[in-house]
């Protein structure tokens, strides 16, 4: 006896020994493709979504609740964010009950769930967590290096903190463009931030530049930060871009760019041929860097906590004493000079112009003038081309006051300018050249001469200007 398929393939065979009915049965059997049926987990009922979340952790709860309305409402179910914070921080009127290894709920009737707004645990959740995360970090920043008066930990702070800098191009008509992956140069006293691609937006339509410092929302120290989860954004500085080769300092150049400054720290390379941004190049001192980075918010900077006036006005020959400087050059990837300065003071007499003058190295006292290691100059680098800007360098300044605290501290480029005047020293015979930085709290002038027979720089003086201001809110005197 022929099995049904053999029958049906008999028929398929001879139709003309069956009816039409039939043929047009055995087509449909072949050629229609088996009906599937449409699921879609967003047709699912909110229960059966609600238990699939409940075993989701908190970074997934939030990027789930990303996807669209109906799932941002069911990812701030409090019943979830309840376990969440409770497993995580056991509280005293815990609600959980252990058994035999498994956690069971209390009815959802609960009050602490179904009194609480939407949001409300998930809220308390992030904010515990957040707390918990900078009381982690800022416990590293605790430990001073002794010669600089600095964290000496900042290394292994911003890998615990998951911590890294953006900066944020916005254009005229309000579109902004993020750049990240940087690179870093670590130094004693700040570190170096370089961004460089090949898909700048175009340098006449630009504003604004805005640095962030950028850590996880939830990080999680048992496993890699996911730099594609919630993060939280800490505004460190905004520049205005607009007319920037006229309004920004002119550094330096060489064959392919030019350099401009603006304050605070950061350096623009531009390419001379095309007027297009080549790279931008951030330093950050290491003064109050980790709390700049995420203490802040994505609209408002950090703002340090005011200093107690303390006022120590013993001698009063003596505006300041004891104070103590170190300074680093270096052009970002070399390193000219790391050198520190103790007993730093002024007398009153010193004062004036609203200045207190620092005098570190006199020119008059060869003892005191020392050598710059190699060539100054300022090193960059593209996907491409690589270079040198010769005749300037960045100066990491860090003073100290008598009692160790860092006073004043700033990381920023500067040029040098071939001095018209004579250096009137017997001990050298060469060029003499200047370099100034100025801001809101000092100035630094710092002079140079050029040896050429051994071919390096001694510099010959190096003074400090520090405002009255400054000192003024700092001790709470009347300079």
């Amino acid at each position: 006896m022929a099995t049904g398929r053999g029958r049906l393939r008999t028929f398929a065979a001879r139709p003309g020994e069956c009816s039409e009915t039939v043929n047009a049965g055995i087509k449909s059997l072949y050629l229609t493709p088996p009906i599937k049926p449409n699921v879609c987990i967003e047709s699912m009922p909110s229960e059966i979504l609600l238990k699939i979340f409940s075993y989701l952790d908190a970074v997934s709860l939030l990027s789930v609740g990303c996807v669209n309305k109906c799932f941002y409402e069911l990812a701030n179910d409090n019943g979830i964010w309840l376990k969440l914070y409770s497993s995580s921080f056991h509280p005293k009127w815990t609600i959980w009950k252990m058994k035999s290894k498994q956690t069971e709920t209390v009815s959802l009737g609960c009050a602490a769930v179904h009194d609480k707004e939407p949001g409300y645990w998930k809220k308390e959740y992030i904010f515990k967590q957040t707390c918990a995360f900078k009381t982690r970090v800022m416990r590293l920043v605790k430990f001073l290096d002794p010669y600089t008066g600095l964290p000496c930990k900042n290394k292994e702070a911003m890998k615990v903190s998951g911590l890294c800098w953006i900066i944020v191009l916005k254009d005229k008509n309000g579109k902004e463009r993020v750049v990240e992956k940087p690179n870093l140069s670590f130094k004693d006293t700040s570190v170096t931030v370089l961004w460089y691609g090949t898909d700048w937006p175009c340098l006449d339509i630009l504003s604004t530049l805005k640095l962030f410092g950028v850590t996880p929302l939830l990080p999680d120290q048992s496993r890699p930060h996911n730099k594609n989860g919630p993060r939280r954004f800490s505004l460190i500085a905004e520049y205005h871009l607009a007319n920037l080769t006229e309004s920004s300092v002119t550094i330096g150049a060489d064959e392919l760019v030019q350099l401009f400054s603006l304050s605070p720290g950061l350096l623009v390379g531009i390419w001379k041929e095309k007027n297009e941004i080549a790279f931008v190049m951030a330093n950050l001192h290491y003064n109050q860097l980790l709390e700049r980075s995420i203490l802040g918010s994505a609209t408002v900077q950090y703002v340090p906590p005011p200093n107690k006036p303390l006022l120590d006005d013993i001698d009063s020959e003596y505006g300041l004493h004891d104070y103590s400087l170190h300074l680093d050059l270096h052009g970002r990837n070399c390193m000219y000079l790391c050198r520190s300065f103790k007993c730093l003071f002024c007398r009153k007499r010193d004062i004036e112009n609203g200045y207190l003058r620092l005098r570190v190295v006199n020119l008059k006292d060869n003892r005191k003038h020392f050598p710059i290691i190699g060539t100054l100059g300022i090193c960059w680098e593209t996907d491409v081309f690589k270079g040198n800007v010769k005749d300037c360098f960045v100066v990491d300044l860090t003073l100290l006051d008598e009692t160790g605290k860092p006073f004043w501290c700033f990381s920023a480029p500067v040029r040098m300018e071939l001095s018209t005047e004579s250096s009137g020293l017997y001990d050298y015979m060469g060029h003499i050249y200047t370099a100034d930085y100025s801001d809101s709290e000092g100035k630094v002038c710092l002079e140079f001469v050029w040896l050429e027979e051994t071919k390096e720089y001694i510099i010959v003086s190096l003074v400090l200007y520090v405002s009255t201001k400054k000192v003024n809110s700092w001790y709470g005197t009347n300079y």
